[in-house]
């Protein structure tokens, strides 16, 4: 019987979970893992943040649908990771982060970085704990893995002290998980509150159905498909449920959301909360009279900020094929053709009032033209994350998005700096696929570094910076409720984050012209190397009415 160290454990159960990339920055308390890897055909890939670690492995998550791993230091190594699992928690994305911590038998005796991760990491988690010994290594990545993805997905915390991280035993002394240790299984709608959702799309005049990130988690996306056959209504869709309908289909809308709620007689919400996005659920955003219909994995959000008419606690798809069963196939929708007449109205009217910026030869480039030329070099196998504010904003007016898994945002939390993890992990989940980050040139600095381990690690994604010297979405409401002379904190400079990227290993291009911008972004993704394109923009008027909180 074979001897195992507690990093060979934690390697052959992250092994037996499918794990196939482990996201890290090193650190004592963890480097027994790394050696356990290598032996379980794991890839250890590390960045000079842990914050950029744990984007990864939620960015893992989101491009495969499985559950992301990073692991990192005691320490500052775990505060440093907080940010991220605090972003997947709040998007609702499944990954385990585990972190090192000094020997049990020193505990509150002041080893070096000790402190109490597992009641820091309490409120942003699902679960967060400690593995109080060798022997049940297994079977606690085991549960880790299993609380990050059953029911409402989300971040886990695995704590592993150090003694227990290096101690071993004979192989058959561990505890190792027999079976299937979590069920694909998903909950459905109850059969009386789907009737009546039922009924009331069956006579409904003005329908709108939102469609949310909870979508991309269902193993049943067909459902989308069979309930836009059965209803005939508009569909919108945000987050992770971006591309679920592809740009050209006649039930998909984009640019005449808001119009659309405030007009519609029931609207249905799938797997995406009542929160700042779709102004609470509340007037003037969603009218009083509206009925409405929601769909969430989580119960307790059912009616939060909102009374609801409908609601169902299951799996959106699972939940659409009911709804599509229960309205008996496809609908004759020539009673609601000019209620998606008057909305498509809506949309070529906006995108016509677009149409002069979009075109704009203007020099600083137009944000909106940027928009336009970027948007001209995505393809169908295309990923894009959007890693910015305004820019970003701009960006997902005009760009279309061909499928679900090809845009990644980080979702309502707004953490800035998700970009080059994200990507990183996408490339590394599908290489065959090309990945571009859209920047904001503040969002670039967060995390900027990580063209480094990208260059280091031959993982060859490509950034475009929409380069306008300012933190914009904060600086445009900030002059305008303060002025220009009080204006603090939101100028930045027209950096040349292109040559920082060429000094880390890469390739870089500085543009000023809006058309140099497609040439230089198709030599980006030529050049087989880790890429940036900066591109000078200047000031618009289109986001002048946006918010900022």
């Amino acid at each position: 019987m074979a001897y195992l160290f507690g990093g060979h454990v934690v390697a052959r159960a992250l092994a037996r979970e499918g794990v196939s990339h482990l996201f890290t920055l090193c650190g004592g308390h963890i480097q027994a893992i790394y050696d356990g890897c290598l032996d379980h055909g794991i890839r250890v890939v590390d960045f000079r943040h842990e914050q950029a670690a744990a984007h990864a492995a939620e960015g893992w998550a989101r491009a495969t649908g499985q559950v992301g791993v990073a692991a990192v230091t005691a320490g500052p190594g775990v505060t440093d990771a907080v940010t991220a699992v605090a972003n997947a928690r709040r998007a609702q994305v499944p990954m385990v982060l585990i972190g090192g911590q000094g020997p049990i038998g020193f505990k509150e005796m002041g080893s070096l970085q000790e402190m109490d991760h597992v009641e820091l990491m309490r409120s942003i988690t699902k679960w967060s704990t400690t593995v109080p010994e060798t022997r049940r290594l297994a079977e606690y990545v085991s549960m880790a893995f299993r609380k990050a993805a059953t029911g409402v997905p989300g971040p886990v915390f695995l704590e592993i002290p150090l003694d227990v991280l290096v101690g071993g035993m004979d192989e058959d002394q561990v505890e190792w998980p027999h079976g299937n240790t979590r069920t694909a299984a998903v909950p459905g709608g109850d059969p009386q509150e789907v009737e009546m959702a039922a009924w009331m799309l069956r006579h409904a005049e003005r329908p709108v159905l939102l469609v949310g990130s909870q979508l991309w988690w269902s193993r049943y996306k067909e459902g989308l498909g069979e309930l836009v056959r059965a209803t005939g209504a508009p569909v919108y869709t945000n987050g992770m449920a971006r591309g679920a309908l592809a740009p050209d289909h006649p039930q998909f809308y984009r640019l005449s959301r808001a119009h659309a709620l405030k007009r519609a007689d029931v609207a249905v919400v799938f797997g995406t909360p009542l929160d700042f996005r779709i102004g609470y659920g509340r007037p003037p955003r969603l009218p009083a009279e509206t009925r409405l219909i929601q769909v969430d994995l989580d119960p307790e959000e059912l009616g939060r900020n909102r009374g609801v008419d409908v609601g169902i606690a299951g799996d959106s798809g699972l939940a659409m094929r009911q709804l599509a069963a229960a309205l008996g196939g496809e609908r004759d929708d020539s009673g609601i053709r000019a209620w998606r007449e008057e909305l498509r109205g809506i949309e070529e009217a906006r995108l016509s009032a677009m149409r002069a910026q979009m075109d704009s030869d203007a020099v600083p480039v137009n944000p909106l033209r940027f928009a336009k030329e970027v948007a001209s070099v995505v393809g169908p196998d295309t990923v894009v994350v959007g890693d910015g504010g305004d820019i970003v904003a701009t960006y997902a007016n005009v760009a279309p998005v061909f499928r679900m898994g090809s845009w990644m945002d980080p979702g309502p939390l707004g953490t800035l700096g998700v970009g080059p993890s994200y990507a990183m992990a996408s490339k590394l989940a599908d290489p065959s696929r090309p990945v571009m980050v859209v920047y904001g040139d503040g969002s670039f600095g967060l995390n900027g570094m990580e063209f480094e381990a990208a260059a280091r690690q031959g993982i060859p994604i490509v950034g475009v910076v929409g380069n306008d010297a300012s933190w914009q979405q904060i600086r445009r409401g900030q002059v305008s409720m303060y002025g220009e002379d009080r204006a603090v904190a939101t100028a930045l400079r027209h950096t040349r984050y292109d040559l920082m990227v060429e000094a880390l290993g890469g390739h870089g291009e500085y543009v000023e012209r809006p058309e140099e911008i497609r040439p230089a972004l198709e030599r980006a993704f030529a050049s087989g190397v880790p890429a940036l394109v900066n591109v000078k923009i200047g000031a618009s008027d289109f986001r002048k009415d946006s918010i900022s909180v």
